[in-house]
C-alpha cells in the first residue's frame, strides 16, 4: 500500500510524530492527501511555510493538503483564512486515531485544533520506523513547563508531560526488532521528564531503566538538554556510560549572565562552564552543541562579546545559531529591539566561528580511529554527529571503524579498517 505523503519540518519530535501521521493516515487510506507537520520557532519559518503551501496548490490544484503541528496550533486563524489548506489539525488532535477516520468520513473541511493545555497526558503511539531516517526517534516527553521570554513553543506544545517507562522502553525494542542500531530520546524539555509520573522519575532514572532493560541497545543518543536540570545522576550517566553517545547538545542560548536572566533561562554563564569542564574532565571525547540567539533585544556589543567568549572558552563545536525573531505575546517582543541590521551582522560571526570551530574538530581527528553509522550511499556520522564521506557500497544503518585521513567539502574522510 502505498504511504501518504508527510512534510516534516523542524524538531527530531516532529519527525517521530510524523509516522504516526503516516501510520493513521495510511490505515485509513488517506493516500490523496499530503500532511504538513509545521514549526513555528520563527516569523521566518511561519513565512516560509506559507510560500511552501501556496507552491504545492499550485502545482497541483487537486492534491489536498493537511497542515498540522506547531503552526497550525498557536497560528490557526491565520492559516483558516489560506484557501490552499483543506484541513488543519493541532498538535493533540495529529496523535489521535480517530482524527483520521474523520477526515476520511468527511467531504467539507476540518478545523480540529484543540486548547493544547487541556492536554494532560503524553499520546505515544507506537512506531516501527522513522522514514529515511537510520536513527529511532522516541519520544519521552512532550510540552515544557518554562516561559523563557523569547519562545513561542509552549503554545504550541502545551504543558510538560511524560511517556510512561515502559512505554519508552517498548517503542525501543520495537524499532531495535526492525533493525535501527541507533536511538535518539527526544522531546520538548527532554531534562524535565517524569514530573508529572507516579513515583516521578527523571531523565537519570529513565535512561537507567532503559539501558538497563536494553541491554542490546549499543547506542543511546540524547537531545538538546538544560543545563539548569543536568543532576549527579544524569550527569555520572553521561560521564561513565560509554552506550550514551559523546555528543551532548546544550540549550545555552546566550553567554552573558544579564541576557540569560532576561531571557528567563535558569542557568547562568559559569553553569554551562562548570557542565561542560565536568564532563569533560572524565569523558574527553564528549563533543558538545549549542543553541544560540543572536541579537537578543537589550543585547549590547559587550554582551555579545561574552557569547563568543563562552564558546571560545568551552570550545564548543555544533553551533545552532537563530537570529532573534520577536514573537508576538511573549515578553521579549516588548523589550527594546536590537536593530536587525545587528541582529543579522552578529547571526553571520556566530555561523562563521562555528564553521571555524567544527573545521578544527575536525582537522584534531586526523589519523584517529572513530566509529562511523551509514546514513545514506557516501555518507555517514560519527559517534560525536560528525559528518563523514564514506564508501558508497556500505548499507544504511551499518556501523564502520575509520581512520580519519583528512575532510572535504562533506566532512570528514578517511579508510575503513576491521
Amino acid at each position: 500500500m502505498k504511504n501518504p505523503e508527510v512534510k516534516t519540518y523542524g524538531c527530531r519530535l516532529n519527525f517521530y510524530e510524523s509516522e504516526v501521521i503516516r501510520k493513521f493516515a495510511k490505515e485509513n487510506n488517506l493516500q490523496d492527501r499530503t500532511f504538513i507537520n509545521s514549526c513555528a520557532v520563527t516569523n521566518k519559518t511561519i513565512a516560509d511555510l506559507k510560500t511552501e503551501i501556496r507552491k504545492l496548490k499550485k502545482n497541483d490544484p487537486d492534491n489536498k493538503i493537511i497542515l498540522t503541528g506547531c503552526a497550525a496550533q498557536i497560528h490557526k486563524d491565520e492559516f483558516v483564512a489560506m484557501n490552499e489548506i483543506d484541513s488543519i489539525i493541532g498538535n493533540k488532535e495529529k496523535l489521535e486515531s480517530k482524527t483520521y477516520k474523520e477526515i476520511k468520513e468527511s467531504n467539507d473541511r476540518i478545523n480540529k485544533v484543540g486548547d493544547i493545555f487541556e492536554h494532560g497526558q503524553a499520546i505515544s503511539p507506537i512506531i516501527r520506523k522513522v522514514e529515511n531516517r537510520i536513527r529511532g526517534f522516541v519520544q519521552i516527553q512532550n510540552g515544557c513547563d518554562h516561559r523563557c521570554t523569547f519562545c513561542i513553543i509552549p503554545y504550541g506544545r502545551g504543558d510538560s508531560r511524560s511517556v510512561e517507562p515502559e512505554n519508552v522502553v517498548n517503542q525501543i525494542n520495537t524499532l531495535l526488532d526492525q533493525g535501527y542500531k541507533e536511538i535518539v530520546l527526544t522531546g520538548v524539555d527532554l531534562t524535565s521528564y517524569g514530573h508529572d509520573l507516579e513515583n516521578k522519575p527523571n531523565l537519570a532514572t529513565l535512561v537507567s531503566h532503559i539501558l538497563f532493560s536494553i541491554p542490546n541497545l549499543k547506542r543511546l543518543r540524547l537531545s538538546s538538554l538544560d543545563v539548569a536540570e543536568i543532576d549527579k545522576n544524569l550527569m555520572d550517566l553521561i560521564k561513565y556510560e560509554k552506550r550514551i553517545l559523546p555528543h551532548i547538545h546544550l540549550s545555552l542560548q546566550a553567554g552573558d549572565n544579564m541576557i540569560l536572566k532576561r531571557m528567563k533561562r535558569r542557568h547562568l554563564r559559569d553553569d554551562a562552564i562548570s557542565v561542560i569542564n565536568e564532563i569533560r574532565s572524565v569523558r574527553s571525547e564528549v563533543v558538545f552543541g549549542a543553541d544560540i540567539i543572536a541579537g537578543f533585544p537589550t543585547e549590547n556589543d559587550e554582551m555579545f562579546q561574552n557569547t563568543l567568549d563562552l564558546i571560545e572558552d568551552c570550545n564548543i563545536t555544533f553551533l545552532h545559531i537563530f537570529p532573534f525573531s520577536p514573537r508576538e505575546g511573549t515578553p521579549a517582543a516588548r523589550m527594546p529591539q536590537v536593530d536587525r541590521y545587528i541582529i543579522k551582522k552578529r547571526a553571520k560571526i556566530l555561523r562563521e566561528i562555528g564553521k571555524k570551530k567544527l573545521l578544527e574538530y575536525y582537522d584534531g581527528l586526523k589519523n584517529k580511529k572513530i566509529n562511523v553509522i551509514v546514513e545514506d550511499k557516501g555518507r555517514g556520522r560519527s559517534d560525536t554527529f560528525a559528518k563523514v564521506q564514506i564508501d558508497n557500497n556500505l548499507d544504511n544503518g551499518q556501523i564502520v571503524k575509520m581512520i580519519v585521513t583528512g575532510r572535504n567539502q562533506i566532512g570528514l574522510t578517511g579508510n575503513i579498517v576491521v
